[in-house]
């Protein structure tokens, strides 16, 4: 028997020219899903004719699973494909807002079911939005097979999902979508626009030009559900399908960047280890990503003042002075006037020479440190301001090095004399 939840929605009344039609509400992003593997998009390595993701779908024995991936590339969709698919019980609930007294309800039906011979598989959206003891609670009806887990996180689930339940789940990683897979979901999801069962309107006679297209998909930074949004958004406008209309709706073009999330990390990552690489080009850009997502300029420029020491260092002082200045710039003045000041920076750390000495040197020198403690400083450089301290022997032997030789005289503790970090 399916029990399926799934694909329940609720339909309304429409009146069109006097006449009630039935018609439900949807988005066109839900409209035009896929409900089949035959009209998937993308994904091609995960959901691929022999992929392990493909055969476990078809042999319906799909196993606890999280899909992991940014907005709109289709782990809902997959979900809702396995959920058509499936004759095991299908349960949904989304992080945002239920808890553990919904886990729990689905948990008991799920016991029911399984006494029956039937297996339940529960699709948790947002897992990460669950907090531990939200988490915790779901893992031993994962561990017992009781429920079987397919969770949807946008975030890395290393970080946000418990790593218990990460070690019994397998890991499927969806990435962005092309330019191309989002253009063909959005003239698939024209054509259930028009035939839709809608009373006849302009806005369905409207024609979008192919170039009009390909903006809508280059702008989607390869989400098919902003995308598919901004083409319904189009549709339904009562203005001529534009170039200046798409941009009308979408303000600016839509820029991935989570201040708090991983791609927050991702691109200061690639901005540093671009700069590192001498590639300035790549260095402004991975700025622009950063400056036009909303990012604070401060947090750049702190970390630009790094950069200065950590990678150029000692082979151009000059650098730490520069970002120095920068982030002093960035403090008075704030954005947009400070882009300018960010990109010389951006610039000059990328081109000049590199030097990692000093950050090598630190490194070994706290190594020890950790390794051996608080080590005594030598007797001769301690310092002696008393009678006492001084009849203990410290200062004693000390040679005053602007007007005496001490060319042998030494400063680490006994136990680290002769250690070298330069």
């Amino acid at each position: 028997m399916l029990h399926n939840t799934f694909f329940a929605y609720k339909k309304e009344k429409m009146i069109y020219n006097g006449c009630m039609k039935e018609q439900n509400y949807k988005p066109l992003a839900d409209l035009a899903r896929p409900e089949g593997m035959e009209d998937f998009v993308g994904q091609e390595e995960l959901i691929g004719k022999n992929s392990f993701l493909r055969n476990a779908i078809e042999a319906d024995q799909v196993p606890s699973m999280i899909f992991w991936g940014p907005p709109g590339t289709g782990k809902t969709t997959l979900a809702k494909i396995i959920a058509g698919k499936t004759n095991s019980d299908f349960h949904q609930l989304s992080a945002v807002n239920t808890g553990k007294k919904d886990l729990m309800a689905i948990v008991e039906k799920a016991g029911q079911s399984r006494g029956e011979g039937r297996r339940t598989i529960l699709f948790l959206d947002e897992v990460h939005r669950w907090n531990k003891s939200q988490q915790d609670a779901l893992l031993p009806y994962v561990e017992d097979g009781t429920v079987v887990l397919i969770g949807a996180t946008t975030e890395n689930p290393s970080f946000e999902v418990n790593s218990a339940l990460v070690s019994r789940s397998r890991i499927l990683v969806l990435h962005k979508l092309s330019a191309e897979d989002v253009e063909k979901l959005l003239k698939r999801a024209e054509k259930i626009f028009k035939n839709r069962g809608s009373a006849p309107r302009e806005a369905g006679k409207k024609t979008i030009k192919p170039e009009i297209m390909k903006m809508i998909a280059d702008l989607s930074g390869g989400d098919a559900r902003m995308a598919l949004n901004t083409l319904e958004a189009v549709l339904t406008q009562d203005k001529p399908a534009s170039k200046k209309l798409v941009k009308e709706i979408l303000q600016k073009s839509h820029l991935m960047y989570d201040k708090n999330g991983e791609e927050h990390y991702n691109i200061i990552s690639a901005l540093h280890k671009s700069l590192r690489g001498g590639d300035a080009d790549a260095g402004l850009y991975w700025l622009a990503r950063m400056i036009e997502g909303g990012e604070d300029p401060l947090y750049i420029a702190r970390r630009l003042v790094r950069f200065a020491s950590e990678d150029v260092g000692l082979a151009d002082n000059h650098a730490l002075v520069l970002a120095n200045a920068v982030f002093d710039a960035c403090h008075k003045i704030g954005l947009p006037e400070c882009e300018v000041h960010l990109a010389q920076c951006v610039i000059y750390l990328a081109k000049t020479k590199k030097s990692i000495l000093a950050y090598e040197a630190y490194g070994k020198a706290k190594n020890d440190v950790k390794a051996h403690g608080s080590l005594p400083v030598p007797l001769h450089i301690r310092n002696a301001p008393t009678k006492l301290m001084k009849d203990l022997d410290y200062g004693k032997g000390y040679r005053y090095t602007p007007k005496e030789n001490s060319a042998d005289q030494y400063y680490l503790p006994d136990k680290l004399r002769g250690r070298r970090y330069v």
